[in-house]
């Protein structure tokens, strides 16, 4: 697997996918190289993460998307690591990300080794698990 910045070429790929950001977002975090492509062997498409910070100095992981005939595979846990790395070599010392109560993925991120930080409840939807990382 492959592991890029996305381009502008990717920006058709990641607008299907990616229905919790609006349009004119997604160009900007292209721009700040904030969109991770996963790519097969044969440069084909495996999925995409996106990013943001929290409080402007916490990165903050929004968004992983793996196509379904890729999904159980191992994509998820490369594309975080390989952002973990990244953050760490840029001197950030704690991550965060979230997750809804409902989905499985919370169970993904702690074993990760990710750790709940709290909870934030919204009234039309499921309450939001927050989950930290501290790298070394």
């Amino acid at each position: 697997m492959k592991i890029v910045f996305a381009t502008d070429s990717d920006y058709g790929y990641i607008r299907e996918r990616d229905l919790h950001i609006s349009e004119g977002l997604i160009q900007s975090k292209i721009n700040g190289k904030e969109i991770y492509i996963l790519r097969n062997e044969d440069d084909n498409y495996i999925g995409w993460m996106r990013y943001g910070y929290f409080w402007d100095n916490t990165p903050f992981l929004n968004m992983i998307w793996i196509d379904e005939p890729y999904r159980g595979k191992g994509a998820g846990k490369q594309v975080v690591l390989f952002w973990e790395e990244q953050m760490n070599q840029r001197g950030f010392k704690l991550l965060m990300t979230s997750t809804q109560s409902d989905e499985g993925a919370q169970h993904f991120y702690r074993k990760l080794g990710y750790k709940d930080a709290g909870c934030l409840v919204l009234d039309t939807q499921p309450m939001e698990i927050l989950l930290t990382k501290k790298l070394s």
